[in-house]
């Protein structure tokens, strides 16, 4: 500000002459699919202009410019578009969001691990961007679909014992927001306990110790790489878990299930409901079937 003198010999300080500041961020990099997901159906997507190379939801994402993949990133490209807003996920990307801070740019990291968390992901990013009502009515609509999986499943005649599998070698299990979205789906997970680790190397199982709890349905979901039910049936001892004996092995694709963000809560439960409803001999009401496609191996009848 510069200093006057006004008539009456008090100095005075003029307003410097600054630029009108936005309210909200316009241009927004997500360096993970949840964001961008979340943002779309907000109906914000306007504001993205970069996203990761492993997007698909929702598919018009796919034609922003792919800036990252999960561990790794093109600072270069991301520095080009000019964001105001970096989003990163979790300790993975710890590195990334360094190097961009490093280079001046503004980055919000979330850390979201259970389905309270994707919830409050998804409010503070509609608080963001200034849509706070329209983030209130997503999570209520959100809340009320798993309400309605979670009292479809209370109809099953059991509730199976799950083994989901995030990695095949070495085998890892447990991730939360899964663990309490198979339990709202109507399976029981076998190792409940690993949930309360965030890390997936606290996660990593001894296959033997599979067998003890003999799941009765494994779900694989191998991060990007297709389930290979071969070699999940040909491991050591493996061929007396129910399981594996009734030919209960099944796939969801990590894009709907390993996201921590709307597609787990939608796709990715809704998978897990019907694979479940299977197992367990119980019909799954048409308004709550997956609206993309099954593993094959649950028939025309389970979609």
């Amino acid at each position: 500000m510069n200093n006057t003198t006004g008539a009456s010999g008090e100095r005075t300080l003029e307003p410097l002459d600054l630029p009108a500041l936005e309210a909200h961020p316009k241009r927004i990099v997500c360096l993970t699919e949840e964001t961008t997901e979340t943002l779309y159906l907000l109906g914000e997507g306007w504001r993205v202009v970069g996203v990761s190379g492993y997007t698909v939801r929702p598919p018009e994402a796919r034609l922003k410019p792919k800036v990252s993949a999960f561990i790794n990133a093109k600072f270069d490209k991301i520095l080009a578009l000019k964001p105001d807003l970096v989003l990163a996920f979790s300790d993975l990307q710890a590195e990334i969001a360094r190097e961009l801070i490093q280079r001046g740019l503004t980055v919000f990291s979330f850390n979201q691990r259970s389905i309270t968390a994707i919830f409050e992901m998804i409010q503070t990013l509609a608080r963001l961007v200034g849509a706070s009502e329209k983030g209130t009515t997503l999570l209520t609509k959100l809340q009320s679909e798993l309400q309605a999986i979670r009292v479809s499943a209370r109809n099953f005649p059991y509730r199976p014992r799950v083994l989901f599998e995030e990695w095949k070698d070495p085998l890892i299990t447990g991730i939360r927001w899964v663990e309490e979205l198979i339990e709202i789906a109507g399976g029981d997970p076998v190792f409940p306990e690993l949930r309360a680790h965030a890390l997936a190397k606290d996660r990593i199982l001894n296959p033997g110790e599979v067998i003890e709890r003999d799941p009765e349905v494994i779900i694989g979901s191998w991060c990007g790489v297709k389930v290979n039910k071969s070699h999940i049936r040909s491991r050591e001892g493996w061929s007396q878990i129910s399981a594996v004996r009734n030919h209960h092995i099944y796939e969801i694709k990590s894009t709907y299930i390993l996201q921590p963000g709307p597609a787990a809560l939608t796709e990715g439960v809704r998978q897990l409901h019907a694979i479940l409803a299977h197992v367990a001999g119980a019909e799954v009401d048409p308004k709550l079937a997956s609206e993309e496609r099954l593993d094959p191996d649950l028939g025309a009848g389970a979609s």
